[in-house]
């Protein structure tokens, strides 16, 4: 059973690498292309993310893989970092409007939600697939790129920002 488990995990991990070949348009190593979201508070450019630490999820309030990982961001990544001066965690609604985000949150995140109605961010890093998810460094460049959720990419995914934070 336990080799099983193995063969599917690894199964799971060759299909998120060949994925970000096919659909990924921003890898790791690529500088974060500039882009503008809206929220209940504003509208945010991409630019006013320089310095900081960055960390984008893409998903859509109909995705199951995204659901099932969205509580494990806010549980184990927005409580743990947000108070950190060089942290910006965004979770970006592919094809969602800000009042569909408003609902979809109320009550269950806290953690900042926005908009990408016309997927003009989401296309700017890729082609299809969610969720997906882009740790910048303070310099601008992905550290980290990852699709759908499996919690040992998650994991990894933890390590680097914490690392990354320290320095």
């Amino acid at each position: 059973m336990k080799k099983i488990i193995m063969l599917l995990m690894l199964a799971v991990i060759v299909l998120q690498v060949q994925a970000q070949d096919d659909s990924s348009l921003i890898k790791e190593g690529d500088h974060l292309p500039k882009f503008k979201v809206q929220s209940e508070k504003g509208e945010l450019n991409s630019e006013d993310l320089k310095g900081k630490v960055v960390l984008i999820n893409f998903f859509a309030t109909w995705c199951p893989p995204c659901k099932k990982e969205l509580p494990h961001v806010e549980e184990q990544i927005w409580n743990s970092f947000k108070s950190h001066k060089d942290f910006e965690l965004m979770i970006v609604g592919r094809e969602h409007s800000v009042t569909e985000l408003k609902k979809f949150k109320d009550g269950k995140y806290t953690m900042p939600f926005y908009a990408d109605t016309d997927r003009s961010a989401f296309s700017l890093f890729a082609t299809q697939s969610i969720p997906r998810n882009y740790l910048i460094n303070r310099e601008g460049e992905v550290i980290y790129a990852s699709i759908g959720f499996a919690p040992v990419e998650f994991e990894k995914m933890i390590k680097l920002l914490k690392a990354e934070l320290k320095k």
